[in-house]
């Protein structure tokens, strides 16, 4: 067996222990097809106010620009379904968002599997990425073979559909590469285009980012919510799940191993009346590891009364 033939398969136990549930490796280079997409995206405006996206254009397509020397890309998942429901009319809230903060979780195991890489491998630059830096994820996941992206804009994989995050550890080792997933398993399927509540999801994968009800309820600080889409957030306080909540592929969803992403119980059981009434203070407490935190106080206040409006 080769040396990179052994190294990849001693950094996929290291993931395995580490309790992240896939793993797959693609080579480093620039995304050359990805950045075209994007490049339209944001230019038609389908980004509303999330300025951020347009800023470090050529560190999202390009991860030597992250790590010089980079050779290797390393996507991980890590499964978030909940086995719990929230109570029956409760303001809805994004199961990603019910136990502790995804970041604060992901990047603990991404250290570690740095630190296992140098151990036993020898000295290794690398940098791991969830979410808050500009890499392009779902594109990585979907080029290591770890799934595809549906017409949702998720990475869906055939395994256990769509419920994971994904994080990225980009290394200067070369390593043995996974090929990407060559079938788009959507087929003709069309269940999260007809269900999404504003219709941010157009034919083609076009996600209309200023439409969703994710951007309205988090990335949106105005401080009222347009009165032309009150009636339509179908009780989501906190995000949306509804186009993986209709993905047949969900079906195969499996409940997360991940103790950090037990539900907090005010998420489950709080009433609307319970939300309302609400102290700043109590939320920092309650919520103080939660992603609620990125809508903030007044956020969350806002959107509960914009939910009565129906």
């Amino acid at each position: 067996m080769s040396n990179t033939s052994y190294h990849t398969q001693q950094i996929k136990s290291f993931v395995r222990e580490l309790g992240f549930d896939f793993c797959g490796i693609a080579r480093a280079q620039q995304l050359d097809e990805e950045a075209r997409r994007l490049e339209q995206w944001l230019k038609k405006g389908l980004h509303g106010n999330m300025q951020y996206m347009e800023n470090y254009f050529d560190l999202r397509i390009d991860p030597s620009k992250l790590v010089p020397g980079a050779k290797s890309v390393i996507t991980v998942l890590l499964n978030y379904f909940p086995q719990q429901s929230q109570q029956a009319g409760t303001p809805k809230i994004s199961k990603y968002a019910w136990g502790k903060d995804y970041h604060e979780v992901i990047k603990k195991k991404l250290h570690a599997l740095l630190a296992l890489i140098n151990e036993h491998i020898g000295e290794v630059q690398g940098r791991g990425f969830v979410d808050s830096a500009p890499v392009l994820e779902r594109s990585w996941a979907h080029r290591s073979g770890l799934g595809w992206i549906g017409k949702n804009g998720n990475l869906i994989t055939r395994q256990q559909g769509s419920f994971f995050f994904i994080a990225t550890l980009i290394v200067d080792l070369e390593l043995e590469y996974d090929d990407p997933i060559a079938k788009d398993y959507c087929g003709s399927c069309r269940r999260c285009i007809e269900a999404c509540p504003t219709g941010a999801i157009s034919e083609g994968k076009v996600i209309n980012g200023s439409q969703c009800i994710s951007y309205y309820t988090i990335e949106l600080k105005d401080l009222l919510l347009p009165d032309d889409k009150k009636g339509q957030f179908a009780d989501w306080m906190f995000g949306c799940d509804v186009c993986q909540d209709v993905c047949p592929w969900n079906r195969f969803s499996q409940p997360t191993r991940e103790a950090g992403f037990a539900p907090i119980p005010e998420i489950l059981n709080f009433t609307t009346k319970e939300w309302e009434s609400l102290t700043e203070e109590a939320f920092k407490q309650i919520f103080r590891h939660s992603p609620l935190k990125r809508a903030k106080y007044q956020g969350i206040q806002r959107n509960v009364k914009f939910l009565q409006h129906k």
